[in-house]
C-alpha cells in the first residue's frame, strides 16, 4: 500500500485548544489532572502544535457521547471560534462515537492523548524498526476507531494524529487494515528473533548489559552522550530520542560493558505502543542492571518514578538490580537536594559534571564486580592464567615454590562462564 507522508511546512500549524476532564475514576487513580495537563501542553508543543489555552471540567463520570457535557462543548466552541483553533485536544482517551460527535459539532480537528503520543512517536522514529513498530501501535489503535476517522482524515488531509500509516492506508476498510497488522506484527517477530540471537551472543562473550531508564526528558540520552561520547540526539523535549542505542564503556578498571539508552515513560503510555515496543523494552529484561535515571529538578518526581517503576513492573523486570541516579542536582534549589537520599542504591549527579561521572562508573564497577578469590596455579598451567584475567581483574600475584597465588576480582558475567573452569584451583577462605 501507498503510504502518506505529512509535509509539516505544506499545512496550516495545529493550533489547539487543550481540554481536560476530571472525573470521580481520575481522582481514584492517584493521577494529578493539574500536572497531566501541564505535560498534554509539554507533549503539544513537542508535537509543533501551538497551544492557545487549556480548558477543564469536573464530572463524576464521562459523557458517552460528548465526554465532556453538552454545555462544556458549547464553550469548548465559543473559546475556539474566538482564539481561532482548527484543532482540539484531549487529555484521555476518546472513542471512535465521541470523536465523530465532538468533530461534527465543533467543525475541529479532535485528538486525544494516546494519538498525540503516537504522533510524536511517529515523527521521532528513525530506523525501520521504530517506524514498524509506531505505525504497528498507530493502527491497532485507529481499528476499533474507523467510523469516528472518516471526515476527520478527509477533512484536513494530514498533520498531527494522522502521521506515520498515512490516511490512504487508514481509509481503506478493516480487512485490509487487520492484514497489515498482521504483517507488521510478523515484521516485529523477525525483530525479536534478532534481538534474541543478538542477546545470546553478547551472554556467550560474557558481555555485561546496563539499560537507561527512565521518566521522558529525564537526561538518559544525555547521560549516554557524556558517558560514551556517543553521537545521540539530545534535546530538551519529551521523547527526543525514541530508538534505543547502544554503546560501548570503558569501566575504570578496563573492562567493557554494553549501555543501552532505552525510549523514555510517561504516564498513561498508550498500552498499543507498549505492546508494540516490547521487542526492544526486552532489553531492559535482559539487563544486568538497570540505572533508573530521575529529573531530580522535577517538582513531580516522586510521581514519574513510580510510573517507571509500574511500567518495569509490567514487562517484568521490575526486580531487576538497580541504581538510581538522581539527575539535574544543578537546577536544583538546596532545599530539593537536601531531600534526595545518597547512598550505594542513589546517586545525585549532573550529568555534566565530570567529578559526578566518574563517582557513577566507580559505582558501575562496585556493582558489577562479584568479590574477590584467590586461585592457586601451578606453574606449568599458563592457559589457566589465561582464563583468569578472562573472569577478573587480577589483583595481586605472589610465587610459591612450584604454583602461582592470583588474587582476582571477579567480574559478573564473565565469572559466571568460565569460573567453573578454575573451581579445583579456589584457595578455600
Amino acid at each position: 500500500m501507498r503510504t502518506t507522508t505529512y509535509d509539516t511546512a505544506a499545512e496550516e500549524r495545529p493550533r489547539a485548544v487543550l481540554v481536560s476532564l476530571v472525573t470521580d475514576e481520575v481522582k481514584r487513580s492517584g493521577i494529578d489532572p493539574v500536572y497531566s495537563l501541564e505535560e498534554l501542553v509539554a507533549l503539544a508543543e513537542t508535537a509543533g502544535v501551538e497551544v492557545l489555552t487549556t480548558l477543564a471540567q469536573n464530572r463524576e463520570t464521562k459523557d458517552t457521547k460528548w465526554f465532556i457535557g453538552k454545555g462544556k462543548v458549547q464553550e469548548l466552541k465559543v473559546v475556539a471560534d474566538e482564539l481561532g483553533a482548527n484543532t482540539a485536544i484531549f487529555d484521555q482517551e476518546l472513542s471512535g462515537a465521541q470523536v465523530r460527535n465532538l468533530e461534527e459539532e465543533l467543525d475541529l480537528k479532535i485528538i486525544d492523548r494516546t494519538q498525540l503520543i503516537l504522533d510524536i512517536f511517529a515523527q521521532r522514529a528513525k530506523t525501520r524498526e521504530g517506524i514498524i513498530q509506531v505505525e504497528l501501535a498507530q493502527l491497532s489503535y485507529l481499528l476499533p476507531r474507523l467510523s469516528g476517522q472518516g471526515r476527520n482524515l478527509s477533512r484536513l488531509g494530514g498533520g498531527i494524529g494522522s502521521r506515520g500509516p498515512g490516511e490512504s492506508k487508514l481509509e481503506t476498510d478493516r480487512r485490509h487494515i487487520r492484514g497489515r497488522i498482521d504483517e507488521l506484527k510478523r515484521q516485529i517477530g523477525e525483530v525479536e528473533k534478532h534481538r534474541t540471537l543478538q542477546r545470546q551472543r553478547r551472554k556467550k562473550s560474557g558481555a555485561v548489559q546496563v539499560a537507561l531508564v527512565g521518566y521522558t526528558n529525564a537526561g538518559k540520552s544525555t547521560l549516554l552522550r557524556q558517558l560514551t561520547n556517543a553521537d545521540v540526539y539530545v534535546q530538551n523535549q519529551l521523547f527526543a530520542t525514541l530508538d534505543p542505542t547502544s554503546r560501548t564503556l570503558e569501566l575504570p578498571g578496563g573492562r567493557e560493558i554494553v549501555l543501552t539508552d532505552t525510549v523514555g515513560f510517561i504516564q498513561n503510555l498508550p498500552h498499543n505502543l507498549i505492546a508494540a515496543f516490547r521487542a526492544t523494552l526486552e532489553e531492559v529484561n535482559e539487563a544486568d542492571l538497570v540505572l533508573h535515571v530521575v529529573d531530580a529538578s522535577s517538582e513531580m518526581l516522586d510521581d514519574q518514578m513510580k510510573v517507571v517503576e509500574q511500567i518495569m513492573e509490567e514487562l517484568g523486570a521490575g526486580g531487576k538490580p538497580q541504581i538510581r541516579l538522581y539527575n539535574k542536582k544543578d537546577l536544583c534549589t538546596p532545599e530539593q537536594l537536601e531531600l534526595l537520599p545518597e547512598d550505594e542504591g542513589n546517586l545525585r549527579i549532573s550529568a555534566y559534571d565530570e567529578k559526578d561521572l566518574e563517582k557513577l562508573m566507580n559505582r558501575l564497577q562496585e556493582e558489577l564486580t562479584g568479590g574477590t578469590v584467590t586461585y592457586r596455579i601451578p606453574a606449568a598451567r599458563g592457559d589457566l592464567v589465561s582464563q583468569l584475567y578472562k573472569i577478573g581483574e587480577v589483583v595481586s600475584q605472589e610465587f610459591e615454590e612450584e604454583d602461582a597465588l592470583y588474587e582476582v576480582r571477579l567480574h559478573k558475567g564473565e565469572s559466571e562462564k568460565y569460573a567453573y573452569m578454575l573451581e579445583d584451583y579456589k584457595v578455600q577462605p
